[in-house]
């Protein structure tokens, strides 16, 4: 008689068989240190704190290097470092982001820090044990979903509206700048086996992608419904950093988007600065947009960091390459010409950003680019012309930042989503 082992127990052979061959997440926006030089124009802080209190952490926004926030291992729970016994007899070392932690405190890859991460991190170890238990449940593995099953799912879709929400719930970590949500969202994604459906994106580049999807598609009675197929097949576990919604156009596709994508098992994991109650505050027919609200909650566990420390501060980045004052544009240009190079002759270019759109760049020489503020937050352009412009140029001098309050939120909405495509 052959042995009968649960189908758990297999899941859990073939995860530990494939998480040595891990990948990890590049992406051609993030892997690369983004430079920022900047001009005040008056000596005053960048926010008007009498006026608004929305800009309140926009200062701290101004350092790109994130800090890698850690806490010790002795908060560590003592359980998360046990084997796993599994149903045949063996034994194999647990994995996940958070025994991936305490490794590299161990090793003194990461420094020591605030209870607050290991909370999170503990989220992200319960959702990853949850992952690798369901992994045929929710069709994770990229060679191992069968086509059969794939090929009756969708004739009976043709037939009649199904629903195949994942049993595993996301998780939404929100909380302020600088407390380490991306390299925990990092952590998590590399401990998953390669072989997986799982795709991690910064959230304005996937809306790009979405809107590009949609273009490709005009004319369906229903394009996001397609556009959504496509992502799932991609990708089951979606792992979205920096959801921040300020466009309209996102804002009013969001919810019928992920209603298909959550129908089609996706799984979402999410970085933010904002609660899931304050996202898209004050934006335009914010009304259509609050049902996509319940159903991230829904759909989410949704956790907050409550750190207070910006750890950003605690690299290089504290440094600062911003300068405060009247006056500084010679200074400004002249900083932007010795990165450069002394000989080397400034001028205005025209690149490419997205769908045929062009950017006019007022002055530009070996991957540096010179701005007034004007040019790039005063007028209609956004995270897709943004990060148009950082695949052409690593560095950009920005000149003349005003002291931003009520009067010129928009600007200012555009200027958090240009610090954020930067980095």
């Amino acid at each position: 008689m052959r042995p009968i082992i649960r189908s758990s127990s297999l899941s859990r052979i073939r995860w530990a068989l494939r998480n040595n061959n891990q990948e990890r997440y590049a992406s051609s926006f993030c892997s690369k240190s983004r430079n920022l030089l900047i001009g005040v124009s008056q000596n005053q802080p960048l926010v008007n704190t009498t006026t608004s209190t929305d800009y309140s952490s926009l200062c701290s926004r101004l350092s790109f290097l994130r800090g890698l926030s850690v806490e010790a291992v002795e908060a560590a729970d003592p359980a998360t470092t046990t084997t796993t016994r599994l149903t045949v007899s063996s034994d194999v070392k647990r994995t996940g982001p958070l025994v991936e932690y305490e490794r590299r405190i161990s090793d003194g890859e990461l420094m020591t820090g605030d209870i607050c991460q290991i909370s999170a991190l503990r989220e992200l170890q319960r959702l990853h044990d949850e992952l690798v238990e369901s992994v045929d449940t929710c069709r994770l593995d990229r060679y191992n979903t069968s086509d059969k099953f794939s090929r009756s799912r969708w004739f009976w879709s043709r037939l009649m509206p199904q629903s195949s929400n994942s049993p595993v719930n996301g998780l939404y970590l929100y909380g302020g700048v600088g407390t380490g949500k991306t390299m925990l969202m990092d952590l998590f994604f590399d401990q998953l086996p390669c072989t997986w459906k799982k795709q991690r994106i910064h959230f304005h580049d996937f809306m790009l992608s979405v809107h590009s999807r949609l273009q490709k598609h005009k004319g369906l009675s229903d394009p996001l419904e397609v556009v959504a197929q496509e992502i799932a097949h991609d990708a089951i576990l979606l792992c979205l950093d920096e959801f921040m919604v300020t466009d309209v156009a996102d804002a009013l596709i969001l919810n019928r988007l992920f209603g298909h994508l959550f129908s089609n098992g996706v799984i979402l994991v999410a970085t933010s600065n904002r609660n899931p109650d304050k996202l898209y505050e004050g934006g335009l027919q914010r009304d259509l947009f609050l049902p996509f609200i319940s159903s991230l909650k829904e759909r989410c566990v949704v956790h907050e960091i409550g750190s207070s420390v910006d750890y950003r501060k605690l690299t290089s980045a504290e440094q600062g390459f911003y300068f405060i004052g009247k006056d500084l544009s010679t200074l400004l240009k002249q900083k932007f010409q010795q990165l450069i190079g002394d000989n080397v002759i400034a001028r205005p270019q025209v690149v490419e950003v997205v769908m045929g759109r062009k950017l006019q760049i007022p002055l530009g020489a070996n991957g540096c680019a010179y701005f007034p503020f004007e040019e790039l937050c005063d007028r209609p352009l956004g995270a897709a012309d943004y990060f148009g412009l950082f695949k052409k140029f690593h560095t950009l001098a920005l000149e003349g930042i005003p002291v931003f309050g009520l009067h010129n939120r928009t600007a200012a909405y555009r200027f958090v989503t240009l610090v954020d495509s930067c980095r």
